[in-house]
C-alpha cells in the first residue's frame, strides 16, 4: 500500500531515509524539503574547506539535488521552508524561499530532521557588528572565507573549545590567522575528563594558539572583544562555536512533546507522541546506551542511524533504536582525541560505584619506528562494566577508542579485553595492544592486585606527611619530578627497605608499570603500597608545564622509558 512521506530537512538524517524508504518500496510519494540549497553535505568537513585542506567546495557535497532526485525518484524541494504543521488535518505549510509562494502538502507520514542549530550567547553589541559568524552549512563557510579575504584578517577568536572550535583553531592557523579560543569552562573538549584535556591544552599553546579558559566574551565591537576577567582582545574576525540546540521551532509550535534541552521526544521506534510523526538526527532526545538515561548527543553517526531505521519502521520492518553511545573522534593539529560512552564527570553525578585506569603504551612496538605513546583513560564499574574510554596520542587512538566501542556494544567487561586476540605485526601494534593493557590493569585493580590513587590525590597525601618514592632512574627524575617525593629506582628498592619512613608507602614511576612492580614488592615484604594511576606522566599534564622533551623519550612497547639521551 502506498503512502505520502513528506521529510523536512536533508543532510544525514533526511536524505539517508529518503533513500532508504525508495530502496524499500517503489510506489510511495516521498518529498523531501530543505530550506537551504543543499540537501546532503559533509558539514563535519566544513572547518577543512575553511583551511583549505579540502580544495573544493564540490567535494563536501554528498549528494546533488539533481542526482538524488534521479537515482531515487525523489521530490526534492529545496529553498523551501515549512512554516508549520497542521497535525490534525495532516498537512504542512510550505513557502518557496525563491518565489515566496506559500501552499499546503498534506501527509500520511512525516519525518522531522531539521538538526540543530548553533547556541548563540547574549552578547552585547553583537548585532552590531558584521565580524562574528558561526558555522553550520557551506553557506556559513563561504561568508567566513570572503569576509577574511576582504578584510585580509591576520587574527582570529574562536568562542568555545569543543568539536568545531578545536577544528577550527587548526584550519584558521592553517591559513596564518593568530587565534585565540576562549572557553567559559576549564578545559576544552567536554567529551573527555580534565586530565586528558590538559595534553590538548599544552598541544595547542606549541601550535599558537592562545588559550583563555574559565573566561568568557561579554561584549563585542568592531575590531575587539571584552571578556568577562576584563580583557580586551582586538580580533579581525570572530567564531562563535559553544555549542548546538536542537531546531525544534515547528516540533514545539505543533505541541509535539520535547525532552532534554528541547530536543524532540520519540519512543524507541522513532515516533514523537503524534504516532504519524517521526523524528530523527540532532533535533532529537536519545537514550544513553550505557546510563539508559534521556539525553541530547547530537552526532553524526546516530543521524545516519536513525534515517535508516526511521524508514524501516515506516514501511513496517520495526527495528529499534537502541541507543546513543557517544563516540567521537577530532583532529587538532599533530593530536587525535577520541571518546566512547561516559566520562568520569558523568559517572560521578550518577553516582556509580567505579574505578579509574590510565596508561601511556605505543601505538606501535617501539622498537619499529614512528611509535607514538598513546594516553588512554578507562572508567569502569567495580563489576567490571565498561563504562567510558578516552584517548589522546597523535596515531592510533581511534582505531583502540573503535574497538571499546564495539566491546561495550557486545556487553564485554574488562576481563574479557585481555582476551581480544587483535592483529599485531611492528609496524600496527604490540604483541600487548593497548586494549589488552587496559583489560589487565583494570582487572589487577579490581581483584586487588593493585591499590591505585589518583593524580588529584597526591597534594593531600605529602601533605599529611606520608611518604612519596619514585622509582624512576635519576636520568628521567632530572627531566621532572613531584616535589616532595623520594627517589629510590625500582631495581635499588629491595636493598633499601630501611630508608623507607613507614608501613604505608605511596609510589609514582614515568607511566604505572614499575610503580606497579614496585607496590607487588613492598606488598609481598609486608608494606601497605598505593600506585599513583597513569604514574608521573598523568600528573605533569596537569600541574607541571609541559616542556618540549618528547624527542628526549625512548620508550619500549611497555610504555616504559628504558633510556634518555643525553
Amino acid at each position: 500500500m502506498s503512502s505520502k512521506i513528506l521529510i523536512i530537512g536533508g543532510v544525514a538524517g533526511g536524505a539517508t531515509a529518503a533513500a532508504r524508504l525508495r530502496r524499500l518500496d517503489e510506489k510511495s510519494e516521498i518529498i523531501l524539503f530543505e530550506r537551504e540549497e543543499h540537501i546532503s553535505f559533509a558539514n563535519c568537513g566544513l572547518p577543512y574547506y575553511i583551511g583549505g585542506t579540502i580544495k573544493s567546495k564540490e567535494d563536501l557535497l554528498v549528494q546533488t539535488v539533481e542526482g538524488m532526485a534521479n537515482r531515487y525518484n525523489i521530490d526534492i524541494r529545496n529553498k523551501s521552508e515549512v512554516k508549520r504543521i497542521n497535525r490534525q488535518q495532516k498537512f504542512v505549510e510550505v513557502i518557496n524561499l525563491e518565489t515566496s509562494q506559500e501552499y499546503k502538502e498534506s501527509y500520511d507520514y512525516l519525518v522531522l530532521s531539521p538538526g540543530a542549530k548553533p547556541v548563540v550567547p547574549p552578547i552585547t553589541g553583537l548585532t552590531a557588528v558584521s565580524n562574528v559568524f558561526t558555522l553550520r552549512n557551506i553557506p556559513d563557510t563561504e561568508k567566513i572565507l570572503q569576509h577574511i579575504k576582504e578584510n585580509n584578517c591576520g587574527s582570529a577568536m574562536i568562542v568555545g573549545g569543543g568539536f568545531i572550535g578545536l577544528e577550527m583553531a587548526e584550519n584558521l592557523r592553517d591559513r596564518n590567522l593568530e587565534v585565540v579560543m576562549v572557553e567559559a569552562s576549564d578545559q576544552v573538549q567536554p567529551s573527555i575528563d580534565y586530565e586528558m584535556a590538559c595534553i590538548l591544552h599544552s598541544h595547542l599553546k606549541d601550535k599558537g594558539v592562545k588559550l583563555l579558559l574559565n573566561d568568557s566574551v561579554v561584549e563585542v565591537q568592531a575590531s575587539k572583544a571584552i571578556l568577562k576577567s576584563g580583557r580586551e582582545i582586538k580580533t579581525d574576525l570572530i567564531i562563535i562555536s559553544i555549542g548546538v540546540q536542537p531546531e525544534n521551532k515547528l516540533a514545539l509550535e505543533a505541541g509535539l512533546e520535547l525532552g532534554e534541552r528541547g530536543s524532540i521526544r520519540v519512543n524507541e521506534y522513532l515516533q514523537t507522541s503524534d504516532q504519524d510523526i517521526y523524528a530523527i538526527g540532532d533535533v532529537i532526545e536519545v537514550k544513553n546506551y550505557i546510563s539508559g538515561l534521556p539525553t541530547h548527543i547530537p552526532l553524526a553517526w546516530p543521524a545516519n542511524r536513525q534515517g535508516r531505521l526511521v524508514a524501516d519502521n515506516i514501511h513496517g520492518k520495526l527495528t529499534p533504536y537502541k541507543g546513543t553511545l557517544g563516540t567521537s573522534v577530532a583532529k587538532v593539529f599533530d593530536l587525535t582525541v577520541a571518546s566512547t560512552g561516559l566520562t568520569e564527570k558523568t559517572v560521578k553525578k550518577l553516582k556509580y560505584d567505579y574505578h579509574v585506569v590510565h596508561i601511556h603504551p605505543n601505538s606501535h612496538a617501539g622498537y619499529y619506528p614512528g611509535a607514538f605513546p598513546i594516553s588512554l583513560k578507562m572508567v569502569f564499574g567495580t563489576d567490571g562494566r565498561i563504562l567510558g574510554v578516552q584517548g589522546v596520542g597523535v596515531k592510533g587512538v581511534e582505531k583502540r577508542i573503535d574497538v571499546i566501542a564495539t566491546a561495550i556494544k557486545g556487553r564485554l567487561s574488562v576481563y574479557d579485553l585481555q582476551e581480544l586476540e587483535l592483529a599485531y605485526a611492528p609496524p600496527y601494534s604490540s604483541a600487548k595492544d593497548p586494549v589488552n593493557m587496559l583489560g589487565y590493569v583494570a582487572s589487577n585493580i579490581i581483584n586487588g592486585s593493585v591499590k591505585t590513587i589518583q593524580y588529584h590525590e597526591i597534594a593531600e597525601i605529602l601533605k599529611a606527611g606520608n611518604a612519596l618514592i619514585d622509582v624512576r632512574q635519576p636520568s628521567e627524575v632530572r627531566l621532572g619530578k613531584i616535589d616532595g617525593s623520594i627517589n629510590i629506582p625500582l631495581d635499588d628498592l629491595r636493598n633499601r627497605l630501611g630508608e623507607l619512613p613507614n608501613e604505608t608507602i605511596y609510589i609514582y614511576c614515568q607511566v604505572g608499570l614499575r610503580g606497579y612492580l614496585a607496590t607487588r614488592i613492598l606488598e609481598e615484604k609486608g608494606y601497605e603500597a598505593f600506585n599513583l594511576d597513569g604514574g608521573y606522566k598523568t600528573y605533569s599534564s596537569v600541574y607541571i608545564p609541559r616542556e618540549k622533551v618528547d624527542d628526549l623519550e625512548v620508550i619500549d612497547d611497555t610504555g616504559e622509558i628504558i633510556n634518555v639521551k643525553k
